[in-house]
């Protein structure tokens, strides 16, 4: 069962769905976090809804939604403020009667992956945390003339909505260095982290996932995915490594 949702962060008004498990309550909860769009936004495209449903059907109440600046929601891309909107999800999903919230977990993919490090090393609610191809850090899209390229793609594919955005360019790129996984990653640990990365990553490579697991502290794994590329979830080995995985910690 698929319900609609909405809530507020920083005053915008943030759209997802709610899908919710058949078997008995209480059930673990789990936040799905996309990555930073590389295209305008589809409708059609049902990747993470069906993603959701995937893990309904293994018994888990999972949340996907849209951050900031993509989808229907509102706002523009800020990475710093995609940590606070994980933040607010967060706490509708705890909200609802039939969640467990002592078994809360996150799954995040690249960019969502970064915001999902970052918030979960301030948030003690998260249970465990599985990063998929996430970057250390964030130098080769702010550095130099690829943060102009990177401003024009996102102007074009449409999470820059506001032509005056950012008002503060500064402060808005240092919200990069500051959600870097690379600082905030060894935070994690006593809880359990599961880093998923392929071999083959065009976009971020999978040197970055070598560095942050030997950052992380214990309990930690790594899998590497031989050929895989940068769209770990339409990857069937690395998301059945990944349910296993939640599997594992929901039920121990």
């Amino acid at each position: 069962m698929a319900i609609p949702v909405s809530f507020v962060s920083d005053g915008l008004r943030l759209l997802g769905e709610l899908h919710l498990p058949e078997s008995p309550r209480p059930w673990p909860g789990l936040c799905i976090c996309h990555g930073i769009p590389a295209v305008s936004y589809d409708p059609n495209d049902t990747g993470y809804r069906d993603l959701a449903a995937r893990f309904a059907t293994a018994g888990f109440a999972a949340l996907i939604f849209h951050f900031r600046g993509a989808g229907l929601s509102d706002g523009d891309f800020d990475i710093l403020g995609w940590s606070r909107d994980l933040h607010r999800a967060l706490t509708l999903l705890s909200g609802n009667e039939g969640v467990d919230t002592s078994r809360l977990y996150l799954i995040g993919f690249s960019g969502g992956a970064a915001a999902s490090i970052h918030m979960a090393a301030r948030d003690e609610r998260v249970a465990a945390v599985v990063s998929c191809a996430s970057p250390a850090r964030f130098d080769e899209l702010v550095n130099g003339p690829a943060l102009n390229d990177c401003l024009m793609r996102w102007r074009e594919i449409g999470i820059i909505r506001n032509p005056m955005f950012p008002s503060d360019l500064d402060a808005w790129v240092s919200g990069f260095r500051e959600v870097a996984p690379i600082a905030h990653i060894a935070q994690i640990a006593p809880r359990p982290l599961l880093l998923l990365h392929g071999d083959a990553d065009e976009v971020v490579p999978v040197s970055h996932a070598y560095e942050l697991y030997e950052a992380a502290g214990e309990p930690k794994q790594l899998e590497i995915i031989p050929d895989g590329a940068h769209r770990l979830r339409v990857d069937e080995r690395a998301m059945s490594h990944a349910l296993d995985w939640l599997r594992r910690h929901s039920a121990s």
